[in-house]
């Protein structure tokens, strides 16, 4: 059985502060039948690392340099990540995707470099409102998430989590209904199935469209759906616990 994951993505949001104070809260009442995920922003990831060590709290890196090492001004590298203790690693949000062009082939090399370092890629595939509207959600999920399941081992694939992200649900208040996202995360776990039966049955498919307590329950009990990618609401650890006791 599939063990259900809520992860928090806070982006470029926090200072050392609002660090202490979420994960003080989230060290204290935690919800045990949920994995719990964080993913700060950089500066803070070695304060979250110290304050999480020890406890069942993954803490995962919003991105990767797709270099070893070098002469990358502002990148940050997987070994850079490891030696910090980070567990998981966030690819192709559709952040990145818009605001730095990252490209199928790009998820696709850093996750072949997160996944020999020993970590875990969180993989984001998702389409914008207008694909939507012109029918192309199954297409543009696809070929985002066909390079992987191309270019990874079944060893590798086996260690990858996928988040599907409508674009058109991140930030705008929309929110797919649960049967909207179980449509494409039926078609995702469907897509995988036919690489690997066994594989599709136990990847972890993740939901990241503005999930909230209000409407977390209501998409959990989705048969496709193993957990949130949050973001918003996980700035706020009662909201975010409270999303985890939904998934109960």
């Amino acid at each position: 059985m599939r063990q259900t994951l809520v992860a928090g993505n806070w982006k470029m949001h926090g200072d050392k502060q609002m660090v202490t104070h979420l994960l003080k809260k989230l060290l204290t009442k935690q919800t045990p039948s949920v994995k719990f995920l964080v993913f700060p922003p950089y500066p803070y990831l070695s304060q979250a690392a110290e304050m999480l060590a020890g406890s069942n709290i993954g803490l995962g890196a919003q991105d990767c340099s797709h270099a070893a090492e070098g002469a990358y001004t502002g990148e940050v590298s997987v070994a850079m990540l490891t030696d910090l203790g980070v567990s998981h690693v966030l690819l192709g949000h559709s952040e990145r995707r818009q605001y730095h062009a990252e490209t199928n082939e790009q998820v696709l090399e850093k996750a072949k470099r997160v996944l020999a370092a020993g970590l875990i890629p969180v993989v984001c595939v998702g389409e914008t409102l207008e694909q939507r509207q012109a029918g192309a959600t199954d297409q543009v999920v696809s070929q985002q998430l066909s390079g992987l399941l191309q270019g990874l081992t079944l060893l590798q694939l086996q260690k990858v989590i996928v988040a599907y992200e409508p674009v058109w649900a991140i930030g705008t208040g929309l929110t797919a209904t649960p049967q909207q996202a179980q449509d494409v995360h039926g078609f995702l776990r469907n897509t995988v199935a036919k690489v690997n039966k066994n594989l599709a049955a136990s990847m972890l498919f993740l939901y990241g469209g503005s999930m909230k307590p209000d409407n977390a329950a209501s998409l959990l009990k989705m048969p496709d759906i193993d957990g949130g990618l949050i973001g918003g609401a996980s700035l706020d650890a009662d909201q975010f616990l409270a999303i985890g006791k939904a998934a109960e």
